[in-house]
C-alpha cells in the first residue's frame, strides 16, 4: 500500500475507534455516578441518551454491537470491579487470576448491552419508534434476563439508580425495578429522538415528528412519576410502632471464622444487645460464627432473657445444621414468641455453594471461603412472627431479587435483610447493595430493616428513604420506631409480569400497526 494512502486510512480508523468504542466506554463509566454512593439519578438517563446518539451513527451490526459492548464494559468495569476484592483479598486468589476473572466477568456482563444495540439495529421501524418503544423494551428485558440467567446478577440495573429520589422511582410499586429501567430508558429514548429530530430539522419550517413526540413522551413520563409520589399503595398497621434495634458487630472478615475469635464475637453482640430495650433486636447474617448446635446454651439463655425483659424477640443469623445433616444459612428467633427459622433460598455461587462441581471443582482450589457448602432453603417460607410483626426475612443478596421477596407478601408487615457485606471491603458495593434494598421497600410499600456486619446497617421507610443508618466499619447499633405496613402494591400482586407484558407490547405493537397500515 502506498504511504500516502496508508496515512489517509489511519485517521479514519482512529476516528472510528473513538466514536464506536472509546466514547461509549467513557459514557458507560460515567453512568456509574447515577448509582450509590453518588446517586446523581439524572446521569443514567443522560448517558443512555448519549449511547443512543452514538448508536444512531452505526450502519452495521458489528459497529452497533461494539457501541453497546463498549458502554457495558465502561459501566461494569467502573461499577462492579469490586468483585476483585472478594476474589483476591477474601477469597485468596492470586492477583493475576483474580484480575483475570474480574475482567472476564465484567466483559461478559457487557454482552447484554451489545446484544440490545445489535438487535435494535436489525429491527425494522422508524427512528422515533426504535428509540422510544423498542430500545426501552429491549434494554429492560435484557436486564431482567441478566437477573436470573446463570443464577442471576442484577447489579447496576438502570432502574436502581432512580431510587429513591427520582420521580421515575414512583413506577417501582407498579412495575418493579425493571419497569423503572424501562421507563428510564424510554425517557432517554425520547430525549435522543428529540435531539435527533431537532438536529435533522435544519432548514425545515417546522420540527420533525420525532422532536415533538420525544419532548411529549419524556415530559409525560417524568410528570406522571412525580404525581405518583403522592399516592400511597399500602397503609400503616393500626397500633403503636415497634421499637427496633439493628446491631453492627464490625467483625473483620479475615477474623470472622477463626475459632479463637468466636468468644469475642459472641460477647460483642451480647453487649450490643444488652444496651438496647427495643422489642425487636436484629443481628446480621451468620453473626454467631458457629453451628447452631455448638452455641453455648448459656449464651442462648442470655439472649432469651434479654428478649423477654424487653417484651419481644431477637433475630440472629447463624449457620444451621439440621438433623438430616444438611447445612443452611439461617436466621433464627428467640424470645417471647415460639422459636422460628428462615433458611436462605437464593445462594451465592462460589460463596454459599459450588455449582457444577464436576465441571467447576477446580475453582474451589483457588478460593478459600469458609462455610461455602450450604443447602437451599424451601422456596416458599412463612414470615417470622416476632415482636408483634410479621417479618419477611431475606439473607445477603437475596434482597436484590424483588420477585423472590414478594413470596412472603402481602402477609408480612416488614422486610428484614441480614447480610455480611464485609466481603467487598471498603468499596462502593455496600452502598450499591443498600440502594437495592431501598428499591425493595419502594416495590412493596414496606419498611426494610438491614442488619449488616460492617455496614451499611439502616432502617428504610416504605418510600425507600433512609430513616437511620450507621457509619460503616464501626461497632454500633441503629435504633428507631418502625411501623409495619399492610396492603398490596401492584408489584406484589403481579411481580415482574406487569413489566414484561408492557415490554412485549412495546416490541410487538409497532410491527403489527405497520403491517395494518401497509395492507390498507
Amino acid at each position: 500500500m502506498r504511504p500516502e494512502l496508508s496515512a489517509a486510512i489511519r485517521p479514519g480508523r482512529l476516528l472510528t475507534f473513538l466514536r464506536f468504542f472509546l466514547a461509549p466506554f467513557a459514557v458507560g463509566a460515567i453512568a456509574v455516578l447515577g448509582f450509590a454512593p453518588f446517586q446523581f439519578y439524572f446521569i443514567p438517563p443522560v448517558t443512555l441518551t448519549a449511547l443512543l446518539l452514538i448508536w444512531l451513527r452505526c450502519r452495521t451490526l458489528k459497529s452497533a454491537a461494539a457501541v453497546g459492548f463498549a458502554f457495558g464494559a465502561g459501566l461494569f468495569l467502573a461499577g462492579v470491579s469490586w468483585v476483585y476484592v472478594s476474589l483476591h483479598v477474601y477469597g485468596g486468589m492470586e492477583v493475576p487470576v483474580a484480575a483475570f476473572f474480574t475482567l472476564l466477568f465484567c466483559l461478559f456482563l457487557a454482552c447484554y448491552p451489545a446484544l440490545v444495540c445489535a438487535v435494535l439495529l436489525r429491527l425494522r421501524a422508524s427512528t422515533p419508534v426504535k428509540l422510544m418503544l423498542l430500545f426501552p423494551a429491549l434494554w429492560a428485558i435484557a436486564e431482567w434476563v441478566r437477573s436470573w440467567l446463570l443464577t442471576g446478577f442484577p447489579w447496576l440495573s438502570i432502574g436502581y439508580s432512580q431510587a429513591p429520589a427520582s420521580p421515575l422511582a414512583s413506577y417501582a410499586p407498579l412495575l418493579g425495578v425493571y419497569g423503572v429501567s424501562l421507563v428510564t430508558a424510554a425517557v432517554a429514548g425520547a430525549a435522543a429522538s428529540a435531539i435527533d429530530g431537532f438536529a435533522l430539522r435544519r432548514s425545515l419550517p417546522r420540527p420533525l415528528p420525532g422532536f415533538i413526540a420525544g419532548v411529549c413522551v419524556a415530559g409525560a413520563l417524568v410528570i406522571t412519576g412525580a404525581a405518583l409520589k403522592f399516592h400511597h399503595w399500602t397503609q400503616p398497621v393500626p397500633g403503636k410502632p415497634t421499637s427496633v434495634t439493628l446491631l453492627q458487630g464490625n467483625i473483620p472478615q479475615e477474623l470472622k471464622w477463626r475459632p479463637e475469635r468466636a468468644v469475642a464475637t459472641l460477647e460483642t453482640y451480647l453487649e450490643l444487645a444488652r444496651s438496647s430495650d427495643s422489642k425487636l433486636i436484629v443481628l446480621p447474617e451468620t453473626a454467631l460464627p458457629m453451628l447452631n448446635v455448638d452455641i453455648p446454651s448459656g449464651y442462648l439463655k442470655a439472649l432469651a432473657d434479654l428478649a423477654v425483659r424487653n417484651g419481644g424477640d431477637i433475630l440472629y443469623g447463624v449457620p444451621e445444621l439440621d438433623p438430616s445433616g444438611s447445612y443452611y444459612n439461617s436466621v433464627m428467633s428467640i424470645g417471647t414468641g415460639p422459636a422460628q427459622t428462615y433458611r436462605k433460598v437464593h445462594l451465592v455461587p462460589f460463596g454459599d455453594y459450588f455449582p457444577l462441581r464436576p465441571l467447576l471443582g477446580w475453582i474451589m482450589k483457588l478460593l478459600h471461603i469458609p462455610m461455602s457448602d450450604f443447602s437451599h432453603g424451601a422456596p416458599v417460607q412463612n414470615p417470622l412472627q416476632v415482636a408483634g410483626q410479621k417479618i419477611a426475612a431475606n439473607i445477603c443478596y437475596e434482597d436484590v431479587f424483588g420477585e423472590e421477596i414478594i413470596r412472603q407478601l402481602p402477609e408480612a408487615t416488614m422486610l428484614a435483610n441480614f447480610t455480611n457485606d464485609a466481603w467487598w471491603g471498603d468499596s462502593v458495593a455496600s452502598r450499591q447493595h443498600l440502594q437495592m434494598a431501598q428499591m425493595r421497600a419502594l416495590e412493596t410499600g414496606r419498611p426494610m430493616l438491614r442488619a449488616t456486619n460492617t455496614g451499611v446497617t439502616a432502617i428504610i421507610d416504605p418510600d425507600g428513604r433512609i430513616v437511620a443508618a450507621a457509619p460503616e466499619f464501626t461497632t454500633t447499633r441503629v435504633s428507631g420506631e418502625v411501623r409495619g405496613h399492610q396492603g398490596s402494591t401492584p408489584y406484589i400482586v403481579f411481580g415482574n409480569a406487569g413489566f414484561l407484558v408492557l415490554a412485549l407490547a412495546m416490541l410487538l405493537v409497532p410491527p403489527i400497526v405497520a403491517r395494518v397500515v401497509r395492507t390498507r
